[in-house]
């Protein structure tokens, strides 16, 4: 059915939605009303209009946040399983249409879609369209079918998603569209397009794309509509197709003679010049001659897929300011970013799309310490202990403390939020944890959002505890006790704008100076950057210190005004200042020259190269409004480049190595009739990329001179020379994986084996493509988010050689490990991993490898439910900061951090980090972030024995668990749990048995793992999903010093926690594509909470923990395993 449009419009806008429903998509009247209790208040919400059951429902009060909206939904589910609710604020003039996506096995997943009346509305309509009905299909139509198609209009994220849909299938069809490439190949029985094919597809489609943005600001011509009428332009003036394409004809020409030269250096025929018109020079090697289009000289395209593409491009509107998107069809630069974390599989590649509150951490407290930390070893007597930098902190606390941290706690006048304002019973908790214990309003009533006293979804417990930390944290930084840069990453102060403030109020020059050389030198590297998501987080962050040292040089110079003062005084500043003076945009020159200067990344796609510098440029020119602004882009091809990261010569020592090693056989004849002999060799090799490095710095002043050139003849010198150092390189390290002409019969086989090789590893230089930065030491920050790919998946495209990491298996261990290789000695390193960094075996090495290279390690961990850090990635992360020092490493670490939705906005605001004192096993780095675990722990050491002391091989007295599963409770029983596969009693084959030698030792261990004692110790030492042997075997308890009486306790709480378990528990159902029709029974120990607890108390009296210590036990991560189970059915998966 095709909808009125303009109707249905008007409908939304006007808030009709009886009229919308009834008789524009064809739905039935419907009347009922629903009054749903939820957080202590009864929302109403009207049924407008149902079909086939499936019901539309509004509420019409306000629009409630996304945690209560689920709640709502909930209830209504008992009413109504399939709908979906409109909340409308029509005061506010905005919409929410969510509908809940319910998948067997699988969280609830909510689709909000918002609508706004100053909005056109097109997206929503074109939804509606979908679920709307016509009188053809009403006899026909079920409650599935409008469920189907309510899933196919509303289980879509925003336009970003759209585009991006649409953006795959247009690149498919342009790819199929170009000629002059190889063939498709067949790999493994499928058909396969030539990779260069694909690379090219995506440069096209880069340019193209920019070419839109900036022709959408009239800097082409001054048309915003320059390529589709300069297309119709050519097909008048030569025919379409005819003669010479559109593609040869006329985008070739506007590439490489128009965008990528000068108007002087322009040799176009006058029918060409008139057909560009006024177009601006912008260079940036990104339209110059590209090597593809080098390599393969027929390439032609023909006329239709442009005009395909156009059409597609043209149903949005490009803008390039860096406002959030507004409308349904508006495209702005960050979306190219999202194609291309899209495109290029995220999930096979091991990449995840990384969030701006993810890189911003990471690169803040990495870049800042580093730049501090340089900026003292050139103006040391302004980093003393009572120095007035470090004043800033004591005079003004609540400025660098979170908002998040101090909301409810310190008020905008500075005034603490007195305990008298809290409720009776969090004043009494507060201080008594013997009547806090058991309060579920202190420990489960969570706060709706704008509370003034609580962040949204916070408990009271929760509340207490923030309290109590700013309030430390403050008083801490009142004394004066914070003069460490350092610091400020444990206590997670607001690192930035410190650093703001320290630059804007730096008192002498020689402090502002310390920080503008520290700035202006540091070297930031993504080693696997994509498309650049902590490359442009570095940007931002150093753009602000860029321009706050700027700002401060002003206010310098201004004070002489006044003043008697030497010509000489200040000139430094005078000249820095003078040279930006010479540009029409300062901002676009300050981020020229970061780009330029300090950014650095390797990603071993090509088309994530591409699409990262396209996004750089994007950046900039979105800073020109006048096209006369416009000055020549940055060269980023020697910054930004293509490679793998993990195959070839890292240091000046491996290079040295290679040249100079004895070897074995023909590698070792190899080595010496190419390279002479040994150490002479590499000196002139050094001596070599010595004078490239030299070229390439002059070539990079160039581009940030009034005036400099850099023609395209220097950079193809500069390109030959470095592949010079390259090959040479090439050779050996192909000797190294036993590809020599030895090995081969004829030279013909060696050759076609070395360019195999090549191509398969693609090796990558480090010592010679960064020559500069690494025979300086290296480069002194690196971020960024490595591929989590097992090794054997990509070992049949490479292999790597000499890592210690070698036995983790996994590539984000190789890539931390050569990080560190890359790093310098004093430097900062910023990675986010999987969790399995801190809590397994294999990843001993990798943990002993950081240690080893680090005097500072932070590491903070995160769940994936309630919420993730990675939309669409089922796995849980360790964010790993370091200080690179000669010294033993100082670890600090947070909890398992879980977290609604709601709460994403201040989840890096509220990072709490914990001194490490003692590892309970040599490969665990404790999950935890409060000072009374380290007093637990210290209690649990004391055991003389460890549980695993007490496991048979075999005997009369089980105890029966699960390996895998559970996400918040572990079940242990003395029974088998009922397991029915295709009608036949079974056994699942994720259980598994604990063999105790009596009926009492078996009851006191099932009552040890059930409790919240053992649940503390399994979130803070594993990998938080599975129960590996070791987890069991290690935890401390020794039987002997249990008194009778606690063990009778223990025995009689089992034996009423069994019966409750299955009094409680319930027989599932579910089908599995592998095994079949499973029954199987599913526990609730939410429900048992009350027997756990007195498990937990029986057991603190063992241990000799305080009513303090049993309170936090009792009542650890209550908020998530008493909450709603909704979300995610954690009781025994």
């Amino acid at each position: 059915m095709k909808i009125d449009v303009p109707a249905v419009r008007k409908c939304l806008k006007q808030f009709d939605f009886k009229t919308l429903f009834r008789e524009h998509l064809g739905w039935d009247n419907h009347h009922a009303q629903l009054d749903i209790p939820v957080n202590g208040q009864t929302v109403s919400l009207c049924a407008i209009a149902q079909k086939r059951g499936f019901v539309a429902f509004i509420c019409d009060s306000h629009i409630p946040d996304r945690a209560t909206r689920l709640k709502i939904d909930h209830q209504i589910t008992k009413s109504a399983r399939e709908h979906f609710v409109i909340y409308a604020d029509k005061a506010a003039g905005q919409q929410v249409w969510q509908w809940v996506r319910r998948e067997p096995g699988k969280p609830l997943a909510s689709r909000d879609h918002r609508f706004d009346i100053r909005q056109s509305g097109d997206f929503l309509t074109q939804r509606l369209n979908q679920i709307a009905v016509d009188m053809e299909e009403e006899e026909n139509i079920t409650v599935v079918d409008v469920a189907g198609r309510a899933r196919a209009a509303f289980d879509v994220d925003k336009v970003t998603k759209r585009f991006y849909d649409r953006f795959k299938t247009e690149h498919a069809a342009f790819l199929k569209l170009i000629n002059g490439f190889p063939r498709p190949r067949k790999v493994n029985g499928k058909e396969e397009q030539h990779p260069d094919l694909q690379w090219y597809t995506s440069l096209m489609l880069n340019r193209l794309m920019f070419v839109y943005f900036i022709q959408k600001k009239g800097f082409l011509d001054g048309d915003t509509e320059y390529l589709r009428n300069r297309l119709k332009l050519v097909q008048q003036a030569r025919g379409k197709d005819k003669f010479l394409s559109f593609y040869r004809y006329f985008l070739m020409r506007l590439f490489h003679d128009g965008l990528g030269k000068s108007p002087n250096e322009r040799k176009l025929d006058p029918a060409i010049e008139k057909l560009l018109g006024r177009v601006p020079f912008l260079n940036g090697g990104f339209f110059e001659v590209h090597e593809l289009e080098q390599r393969y000289s027929e390439i032609d395209i023909p006329d239709n897929a442009f005009e395909k593409l156009f059409d597609f491009f043209d149903q949005y509107r490009w803008h390039l300011d860096e406002r959030p998107l507004r409308a349904d069809n508006e495209i702005n630069p960050d979306v190219v970013g999202y194609i291309f974390e899209k495109y290029i599989n995220q999930k096979q590649m091991g990449a995840y799309y990384t969030k701006e509150d993810i890189t911003e951490y990471n690169g803040k407290n990495t870049i800042i310490p580093f730049i501090f930390d340089a900026a003292q070893k050139k103006c040391a007597i302004a980093f003393q202990p009572d120095s007035a930098l470090w004043r800033l902190l004591r005079d003004n606390p609540d400025r660098y403390i979170y908002p998040a941290v101090r909301h409810g706690v310190v008020s905008d006048d500075g005034s603490i939020v007195p305990e008298s304002e809290l409720p009776d019973f969090v004043q009494k908790g507060m201080h008594d944890p013997q009547t806090r214990m058991h309060d579920n309003r202190y420990n489960l009533q969570q706060a709706q959002a704008h509370d003034p006293i609580r962040l949204v979804t916070e408990t009271w417990r929760e509340y207490v505890g923030r309290r109590n930390r700013c309030l430390e944290m403050r008083a801490k930084l009142q004394r004066g006790e914070v003069h460490q840069i350092n610091d400020l990453i444990t206590l997670n102060l607001d690192i930035w704008q410190f650093a703001r403030d320290a630059i804007v109020n730096a008192e002498g020059p020689e402090l502002l100076r310390a920080f503008w050389q520290a700035i202006t030198a540091v070297t930031v590297l993504d080693p696997t950057c994509g498309s650049g998501a902590f490359l442009f987080a570095a940007l931002r962050i150093l753009e602000t210190l860029y321009s706050d040292c700027l700002e401060r040089m002003d206010r310098f110079i201004e004070d002489l005004a006044d003043k008697p003062h030497h010509p000489e005084q200040y000139s430094d500043f005078k000249k820095v200042l003078a040279q930006i003076a010479k540009h029409p945009n300062e901002r676009y020159f300050v981020l020229k020259s970061i780009i330029i200067n300090n950014l650095f990344g390797v990603d071993i796609m090509k088309e994530a190269v591409e699409i990262c510098k396209l996004r750089l440029f994007l950046k900039l020119v979105a800073q020109v409004e006048k096209v006369e602004q416009i000055e020549p882009l940055p060269d980023m091809d020697f910054n930004i480049r293509s490679g793998n990261t993990l195959v070839g010569y890292a240091t000046a020592d491996q290079v040295r190595k290679a040249f100079t090693e004895e070897r074995h056989s023909d590698l070792q004849v190899q080595g010496r009739l190419l390279m002479g002999e040994d150490e002479d060799n590499y000196k002139r090799f050094e001596e070599s990329a010595g004078l490239v490095d030299k070229a390439f710095r002059q070539f990079r002043a160039q581009q940030t001179t009034h005036g400099g050139k850099v023609t395209h003849k220097d950079k193809l010198d500069l390109r030959q020379r470095l592949a010079e150092l390259d090959a040479q390189l090439d050779l050996i390290l192909a000797g190294e994986y036993g590809i020599t002409p030895k090995s081969y019969g004829s030279k013909a086989a060696y050759e076609q084996a070395f360019i195999k090789w090549k191509d398969s590893h693609q090796p990558f230089h480090w010592f010679v493509e960064f020559y500069g930065i690494m025979s300086a030491g290296g480069f002194d920050v690196i971020i960024g988010n490595p591929p989590y790919v097992e090794y054997a998946k990509v070992k049949n495209d490479y292999t790597i050689h000499g890592y210690t990491t070698e036995s983790c298996g996994n590539l984000y261990a190789f890539l931390t490990e050569r990080s560190f290789c890359l790093l310098q000695k004093e430097g900062s390193f910023g990675f986010i991993v999987p969790i399995s960094l801190v809590c397994t075996q294999r990843m001993e090495v990798l943990q002993n490898s950081i240690a080893s290279f680090s005097k500072n390690i932070w590491l903070s961990n995160y769940a994936e439910r309630p919420s993730k850090l990675f939309v669409g990635a089922e796995v849980l992360l360790t964010i790993v900061l370091t200080r690179t020092g000669i010294s033993s490493a100082n670890y600090y670490t947070t909890k398992f951090m879980k977290w609604a939705s709601e709460e994403r906005s201040n989840l890096f605001q509220r990072i709490e980090y914990q001194n490490i004192q003692n590892k309970i096993k040599p490969y665990v780095i404790n999950k935890q972030s409060e000072a009374i675990e380290l007093q637990i722990i210290a209690k649990l050491l004391n055991q003389a024995k460890q549980l695993g002391y007490y496991f048979q091989s075999n005997s009369k007295y089980p105890v029966y668990y699960r390996i895998g599963g559970g996400r918040y409770w572990k079940i242990f029983t003395n029974f088998q749990p009922q397991f029915v596969l295709n009608d036949k009693n079974s056994v699942s084959s994720r259980e598994n048995y604990l063999y105790l030698e009596k009926a009492e030792l078996r009851d006191v261990v099932i009552t040890l793992l059930s409790s919240s004692l053992f649940y503390w110790y399994f979130i803070m030492t594993t990998n938080c999903r599975d129960l590996n042997p070791s987890d069991l075997n290690n935890y401390p308890f020794q039987m002997e010093t249990m008194s009778e009486k606690h063990t009778s306790l223990l025995a009689q709480l089992c034996k009423a926690l069994m019966i409750d378990y299955k009094n409680n528990s319930l027989l599932k159902e579910k089908t599995s594509s592998l095994t079949g029709a499973i029954k199987y029974q599913e526990f609730y120990p939410r429900l048992s909470k009350d027997i756990l607890d007195n498990i937990d108390k029986v057991l603190a009296q063992h241990y000799g923990f305080t009513d303090e210590e049993l309170d936090f036990i009792i009542n650890y991560d209550i908020k998530y395993r008493m909450g709603n189970a909704d979300d995610e059915t954690g009781d025994d998966e």
